[in-house]
């Protein structure tokens, strides 16, 4: 089951199941499932339209730091004043996933126009609007400033040592406030570029980073999906029109979208038989979040035609990459560099709510049963990785399948589940064999987009 071949259904075959009806209810059938297909792209665009529109002026869509939003943050839609209040902002994000779910079964309904369209209208939408949600996109710059501008290493020190800069420091969340930066030293050196920027400049510059991100990361899991004998369209509607890639990832600014760039590059490189490049793009999206390392050791140990010069190309490319990486972290930020190591395990030991060891800890107070918890589903992790890899190695499974089940598994693993990090999962499921894969990916952003939402009312967190 799990090496399964799915080659999809192809747009212009009759769907499944109309050959079994006589003429007439074939094609009555095929015209409402166009019709619902449809206007599960039209509950796309009004509810995505919704959230963008009103999102200025909507606390429940905004990061604490940001309520109520300045003009200069406020976006294009600012002036409209348009209040969701929290039960509008629920009903929307509900019915946004509602709609994405159906979008998605009703793909093969769908034309690749009306599907790319209505990602590039929603994520020119969500780009325009305000930083949603989270305040990853004020650290960002936090970061950047502290090396860019007063010589504090992002690896030592939190935003708290320039909490000097009136402008930007009060924006940042006070969680985040005393903790260094975890992100890879590509991405840390790329956002120094951005350290000279006004707080507003930045904000919609990581928000344009990641939507250009959002757009070349559909074309790549498009091109993907034709190499591996899948449908692009429904690869495309799944990852494009994600609430949490979207509204979340996209909204937020995170730099998650820009690592799975370089990440599905990775992977598009290897399957047009360029390893070198394929193993150098992985490790570069590596050195933006560390989380994209769990690919690599899967196209490494994969079966068939990397075996021999295939795979010594991959480790060869993988290795230089690995090389120019590890001497721009020593050059800039020194040995340091690995307390990011350090910076990651303290932010999972403190976990969420969302998850269960968060939820024990946090939630019951529990804390002692909650690290016995948060280890043993560590372990949990490496067992099944390992298992895994060793199906990959023996070709008993297909790698990109492998590597999708062992994502999965580190969601589910994880102390610190935030709505973009499903983001992870979706182009493995899109351009994996293993339909399940796609099943879990929908499971996954309802259950993480149902904790959002129920997080959304005021005291439920408290009566949980």
């Amino acid at each position: 089951m799990l090496n399964e071949m799915s080659t999809g259904t192809p747009l212009s075959v009759t769907p499944r199941g109309a050959l079994d009806l006589p003429v007439g209810r074939a094609a009555r059938s095929d015209r409402t499932s166009s019709r619902r297909a449809l206007l599960a792209v039209a509950g796309l665009l009004v509810t995505g339209a919704t959230i963008a529109v009103g999102a200025a002026h909507t606390t429940a869509l905004l990061p604490q730091s940001v309520q109520f939003v300045p003009a200069s943050l406020g976006g294009v839609f600012d002036g409209v004043g348009l209040n969701l209040h929290t039960g509008g902002a629920i009903a929307a994000l509900g019915l946004y996933f509602v709609a994405y779910a159906f979008a998605v079964s009703l793909s093969a309904q769908l034309s690749a126009r009306v599907v790319l369209g209505a990602i590039a209208v929603l994520t020119l939408l969500v780009l325009v609007a305000p930083p949603l949600v989270s305040t990853d996109i004020f650290s960002y710059q936090a970061y950047a400033r502290m090396g860019g501008l007063y010589g504090f290493n992002p690896y030592t020190h939190g935003p708290y040592a320039i909490s000097f800069d009136n402008a930007l420091f009060p924006y940042i969340g006070e969680k985040w406030s005393y903790i260094p930066s975890a992100y890879g030293p590509v991405f840390t050196v790329f956002s120094y570029l951005m350290a000279p920027l006004a707080v507003a400049a930045s904000v919609f510059a990581y928000k344009g980073i990641a939507a250009v991100s959002c757009l070349a990361l559909v074309a790549l899991v498009w091109h993907c999906a034709r190499l591996r004998g899948k449908d692009p369209v429904r690869a495309a509607a799944l990852v494009g029109l994600n609430p949490l890639l979207l509204i979340y990832g996209v909204g937020g600014g995170h730099n998650d979208l820009l690592m799975l760039v370089a990440l599905v590059g990775g992977l598009y490189a290897v399957l047009s038989s360029r390893e070198r490049i394929g193993g150098g793009l992985m490790v570069l999206a590596t050195g933006v979040k560390l989380t994209a390392g769990i690919v690599l050791p899967f196209a490494i140990l994969a079966d068939g035609r990397r075996r021999g010069r295939g795979r010594r190309d991959l480790i060869v490319g993988a290795g230089i990459a690995l090389a120019l990486v590890a001497i721009l972290s020593l050059a800039v930020f020194g040995a340091q560099s690995v307390d990011m190591l350090k910076t990651i395990n303290q932010s999972q030991s403190e976990g969420d709510w969302q998850t269960l060891p968060g939820f024990l800890g946090a939630g019951l107070g529990l804390v002692t049963i909650s690290h016995i918890v948060s280890y043993a589903l560590a372990a949990i992790f490496l067992v099944i990785t390992g298992h895994l890899l060793r199906r990959v190695w023996r070709g008993d499974m297909d790698w990109i399948d492998g590597a999708g089940w062992a994502t999965l598994t580190m969601l589910l693993a994880s102390s610190s589940l935030l709505p973009w990090y499903v983001g992870w999962l979706l182009p493995l499921a899109a351009v994996g064999h293993d339909k399940r894969l796609t099943r879990w990916a929908l499971i996954m952003t309802g259950v993480v987009q149902g904790f959002q939402l129920i997080g959304y009312i005021p005291h439920a967190v408290g009566l949980l």
